[in-house]
C-alpha cells in the first residue's frame, strides 16, 4: 500500500510537473528579461504547480483505481463494482470496459461450448483416430483408439503400440511433407483384425502440435466375408460331394435293377435319409462357424449365466447319455461370477463339448463336468483373462483317448482322428472348430488333454463379465 501510494505521488508529481511546464518557462523567460524578479518566480510557478497537482489529484486517483479494475478483469478474478462512476469521461471509458468484458465471455463461452462439441464429436468417432506431431508422438487420441489399443496412447510414441512397417512408412512420408497415405495392415493380437490406415497432413500449426492425423478403418469384417465365402464353398463343395454321390448312387438303383425290390428300396431309403441328415448338420455346422468367424474380432458384453446354460446343455444330452448307460455328472461352485458373452454361442460351446464326450465316451462311464471359479491360469491366457476374474469349465470323458500327436489338430476343420468312426457317429468335423472360434471371441482359452485308454479332459477358461 506503501509503495502504491508512493508511485502515485510520483505520478501526481510528474504530471503537474508536464502541466505546469508552459507557466514556469513563460515565468522563466520573465525573470531572464528582468521583468520579473527571480524570487516571484518561483514562487508563482509552485503556487501553479500545487494548484495544478490539487486540481489532477482526484482524476489521477480514479485513473489508478480504473486500472486496477481493468487488471482484475483482465485476470478472471473477483472486479467488483465499476470505478468512477461520478466521471464522466472515465464512466464512458468504464462501461466500454465492461461491455468488450461481456462479449469476450459469450465469445469464450461460445468456444468452449465448440471445443467440447469438437471433443465429444472426436471421441464418438466409431474408428480409432491418433493426432500426432512432427516426432511421432500422439497428441490426442480418441475412445475408439484407447479400447483398440488397450491403454491411453497419448503422449507415447506411435511405435509404442503400432509397429506395422507399412504404417510406419506411410507416416514418415506425411510427416516429411507428403499431402496423404493409405496402406492396409493386419494386427494379429488377440485376434486377427484387418485395417486401411490413412494418414493426412493437417495445415496450419496447431496449437497442441499435431501435424498429422492417423485414422484406422476396421475392414475385418469384409475381408472375413470374403474369405468366409471362399471357405464356405470349398469346404461344402469337398465334404457335400460324398453324400451327394452316394445319394445319386442309390436313387439310380432304385431307378433301375432295385425299382421293384422292396427289401432293397428300405434299406436304401435308410441310408439316404442318413446322408441327407449328415448333409443338413454339414451345412447348419458351416453356417455356425461362418457366423462365428464373422463376428470373431468383436468381443461380446452380455452377462450370462453358465451354471444355467450348462444345466439346460446337460439335460438336452441325457437321453443320448442314458441311451449309452452314460451319466452327465455336473460339480458347479457356489457364487461363480456371470460370464462377459453371448448366450446362444456359448450355449453351443457348452453343447458341442458335452456332445463329444458323450459320443467318445465308453459305454456305462460318467461324463464329469467341473465348473469352478479360475485360481490359475495357464501361461497362454490372454490379457482378458489376466485382467479379471474367469470361470474355468472342465468336461472330461472316459472313452478311448486321442494320441498326443493329434492334439494340436484336434480344433481344424474337418480334421478327424478316425474319419470312419466320426461319420458313423454323426460327427462333421466342424464341432471342435466351431468350439475355439467361440473361445476366440469371448477371449478365452481352450486346452486339449489326453491319454490313451484313459479319456481325454476339455478345459475352457472364460473370463467374467465386469461389475
Amino acid at each position: 500500500m506503501i509503495r502504491r501510494n508512493a508511485v502515485s505521488l510520483g505520478r501526481l508529481i510528474t504530471v503537474a510537473l508536464l502541466l505546469s511546464s508552459p507557466t514556469g518557462i513563460m515565468l522563466l523567460v520573465l525573470a531572464g528579461t528582468g521583468h520579473l524578479a527571480p524570487l516571484p518566480a518561483v514562487a508563482a510557478w509552485l503556487l501553479v504547480l500545487a494548484v495544478l497537482a490539487f486540481m489532477v489529484r482526484s482524476h489521477l486517483g480514479g485513473l489508478d483505481a480504473l486500472a486496477r479494475w481493468i487488471h482484475r478483469l483482465a485476470h478472471g478474478g473477483e472486479a467488483g463494482p465499476a470505478p468512477c462512476r461520478d466521471d464522466v469521461a472515465l464512466a464512458e471509458t468504464v462501461a466500454a470496459v465492461g461491455g468488450l468484458r461481456r462479449m469476450w465471455q459469450q465469445k469464450s463461452a461460445e468456444l468452449s461450448e465448440a471445443a467440447r462439441w469438437n471433443e465429444s464429436l472426436l471421441d464418438n468417432l466409431p474408428d480409432p483416430l491418433l493426432l500426432l506431431d512432427p516426432g511421432r508422438r500422439v497428441v490426442r487420441a480418441n475412445r475408439a483408439a484407447t479400447r483398440l489399443f488397450g491403454r491411453e496412447p497419448t503422449g507415447h510414441d506411435m511405435t509404442a503400440f503400432l509397429r506395422d512397417p507399412t504404417v510406419m512408412e506411410a507416416v514418415e512420408e506425411v510427416l516429411a511433407g507428403a499431402a496423404s497415405r493409405e496402406c492396409e495392415f493386419t494386427q494379429s493380437v488377440p485376434v486377427e483384425r484387418v485395417f486401411l490406415a490413412r494418414i493426412d497432413r493437417l495445415e496450419g500449426l496447431p496449437a497442441d502440435g499435431g501435424t498429422a492425423i492417423l485414422t484406422l478403418h476396421d475392414l475385418t469384417t469384409v475381408k472375413r466375408m470374403e474369405r468366409m465365402r471362399a471357405d464356405f464353398v470349398a469346404n461344402a463343395s469337398h465334404e457335400l460331394r460324398t453324400p451327394l454321390a452316394a445319394l445319386s448312387g442309390f436313387i439310380e438303383t432304385l431307378r433301375g435293377p432295385a425299382r421293384d425290390d422292396d427289401e432293397a428300396r428300405d434299406r436304401f431309403l435308410a441310408i439316404m435319409a442318413e446322408q441327407a441328415g449328415r448333409m443338413g448338420r454339414l451345412v447348419a455346422d458351416l453356417l455356425s462357424l461362418s457366423r462365428v468367424e464373422l463376428n470373431e474380432h468383436t468381443p461380446p458384453s452380455e452377462r450370462v449365466d453358465p451354471v444355467r446354460l450348462l444345466t439346460t446343455a446337460a439335460e438336452g444330452l441325457r437321453p443320448l447319455a442314458q441311451a449309452k448307460g452314460m451319466d452327465i455328472r455336473l460339480d458347479i461352485a457356489d457364487g461363480l461370477a456371470a460370464l462377459a458373452g453371448q448366450p446362444d454361442e456359448l450355449a453351443q460351446l457348452f453343447q458341442n463339448l458335452l456332445d463329444n464326450a458323450v459320443k467318445y465316451g465308453r459305454d456305462a462311464t460318467p461324463v464329469e463336468v467341473r465348473v469352478t471359479a479360475a485360481t490359475r491360469l495357464p501361461a497362454a491366457a490372454g490379457a482378458a483373462l489376466r485382467s479379471g476374474p474367469a470361470v474355468m469349465i472342465e468336461v472330461r470323458d472316459h472313452g478311448e483317448g486321442i494320441a498326443r500327436e493329434h492334439l494340436p489338430r484336434l480344433t481344424e476343420r474337418f480334421y478327424r482322428v478316425d474319419t470312419a468312426r466320426s461319420r458313423k457317429m454323426g460327427g462333421t468335423g466342424l464341432g471342435l472348430a466351431i468350439v475355439k472360434h467361440i473361445v476366440n471371441r469371448h477371449r478365452g482359452l481352450l486346452a486339449i488333454d489326453s491319454e490313451v485308454g484313459e479319456g481325454s479332459v476339455f478345459t475352457v477358461w472364460l473370463p467374467a463379465a465386469p461389475e
